[in-house]
């Protein structure tokens, strides 16, 4: 049991695998008097491999809580490939899952882990995370980038003679004297954004996803498409950006002026301007308003806008998109359903599956919408407007989880626990083309959310 110093117990549902039902989880209780945070991890969908952190390789159809941090508090998770990373309010990094190479961090030599073990060789305070398909990394509080993992095309940025798998973290000397502020992993290749509002990638460069220039060879080929070391996009430079994302074929950037650029053949091709002589280079989408975050998936991606719209485009096999339908949407679409009353707040996307925070309030109350600590009102329309002027107190409701897109296998739900869906988290893995609300016993409130390849993660904490 999850509770407070004023011993406030909560209480989240989890599937039980043989009756496809629900069950309590073992109440774990603390003292009264602990100064224990209550920030804790809850992941759900795929088990293998352990990448769930529960001890097994069962998959879990609903949320189920990480046991392992009990006497921690966590400040973020990362879900990868077939791995998940977890960081800790002390700046301590944990991996769980798949390490076939390298990608958890750890001295001791095995192909996976079933719970959580401290990557090894951070030696100092680590401020943020974020997990490839085969790859992980981490920032310093004063922005050192480590990387580790698979690098068979430079996606660890440590130059073209570096080994092809690193089991260890390992600093990216080459940006010795540069502050890295954020960073996004992809497939086999890695974005990052500098202090300075420089957008820099690295890895390989198939279908144009690092957003770079390279020169054709003879009968009109590519010289070389993968970077080893991390290169400024110089198509965005001067351009200041603040947020940057990687898919599997393609990313994206966000600059200061709240303007979306995306890169890569796939992407170009699914933001309707067809077919196109260079497909490395950069394209302002310009259908949008001022966005604050992006997202990428496998096929797909989203934007998050200041005033808590979220929006969608590219590939909906599964329903991804959450516009009620399959359709492929070449442009960007509005995500409506619940989010027409209640501001998204944070978005990830998996490889067909999304995952979003949706605040919800009551119409006059006002809430802190996103970390730059912009205000928002609701006003007795729903409609959501910034706010000028001191602010009142922000009364504020709890955070819900809402997803959908691919469940996991085609629909047939299976009884023995080794199910490769529940990504979604709502009892099966059928897909769902509409934002569905994941349902906790229990008054929680979800502080992040992050999609793997088919499993799914969040920091929770009670309220």
């Amino acid at each position: 049991m999850w509770n407070r110093s004023c011993n406030w117990q909560i209480i989240i549902r989890r599937l039980d695998l043989k009756t496809c039902g629900t069950r309590i989880f073992q109440r774990w209780m603390s003292n009264e008097n602990s100064s224990r945070s209550n920030k804790f991890a809850a992941l759900w969908g795929n088990g293998d491999y352990g990448r769930l952190g529960h001890g097994g390789l069962e998959s879990q159809w609903r949320p189920a809580i990480c046991s392992a941090f009990r006497d921690q508090s966590l400040r973020a998770i990362s879900c990868g490939g077939a791995h998940t990373l977890f960081l800790t309010e002390s700046g301590r990094v944990f991996a769980t899952g798949l390490n076939d190479f390298g990608q958890l961090g750890i001295s001791e030599n095995k192909s996976y882990s079933l719970g959580p073990v401290e990557v090894s060789g951070l030696q100092k305070e680590i401020a943020l995370i974020s997990a490839g398909y085969y790859h992980s990394c981490a920032i310093t509080v004063d922005g050192e980038l480590y990387m580790w993992g698979k690098n068979s095309n430079g996606q660890l940025g440590l130059g073209k003679r570096s080994a092809e798998v690193v089991p260890l973290p390992t600093r990216v000397d080459c940006l010795d004297g540069i502050t890295i502020k954020m960073v996004a992993l992809g497939s086999e290749h890695s974005m990052a954004v500098t202090d300075r509002g420089e957008a820099l990638s690295w890895g390989i460069g198939d279908s144009g996803r690092l957003g770079h220039d390279h020169d054709s060879g003879i009968l009109g080929f590519f010289k070389s498409t993968s970077e080893y070391t991390p290169r400024l996009i110089k198509n965005l430079e001067g351009i200041k950006v603040k947020n940057a994302a990687a898919g599997l074929l393609h990313s994206a950037c966000i600059d200061e002026n709240g303007s979306v650029f995306v890169f890569g053949e796939s992407a170009v091709d699914k933001v309707g301007f067809g077919k196109v002589n260079n497909a490395t280079a950069q394209f302002m989408i310009s259908e949008l308003p001022y966005s604050e975050e992006v997202a990428c998936g496998g096929y797909h991606t989203c934007v998050l806008t200041r005033s808590g719209e979220l929006y969608t485009w590219g590939s909906n096999e599964n329903g991804c998109l959450g516009i009620g339908s399959t359709d492929v949407f070449d442009l960007p679409e509005r995500v409506q359903g619940p989010f027409l009353k209640s501001p998204v707040t944070k978005v990830s996307c998996g490889w067909k599956h999304t995952a979003a925070i949706s605040v919800h309030t009551m119409p006059g109350i006002y809430i802190l919408a996103f970390e730059h600590r912009m205000l928002l009102i609701r006003h007795s329309n729903g409609h959501f407007g910034p706010v000028i002027g001191p602010a009142p107190p922000c009364p504020v409701e709890e955070g819900n989880i809402f997803t959908w897109g691919w469940g996991g296998s085609h629909g047939t739900f299976s009884e023995d626990g080794h199910s490769s869906g529940g990504q979604l988290g709502h009892g099966s893995d059928v897909d769902y083309i509409k934002p569905t609300m994941v349902m906790f016993e229990g008054n929680v409130k979800a502080l992040q959310i992050s999609c793997g390849f088919n499993h799914t993660g969040a920091i929770l904490e009670c309220t």
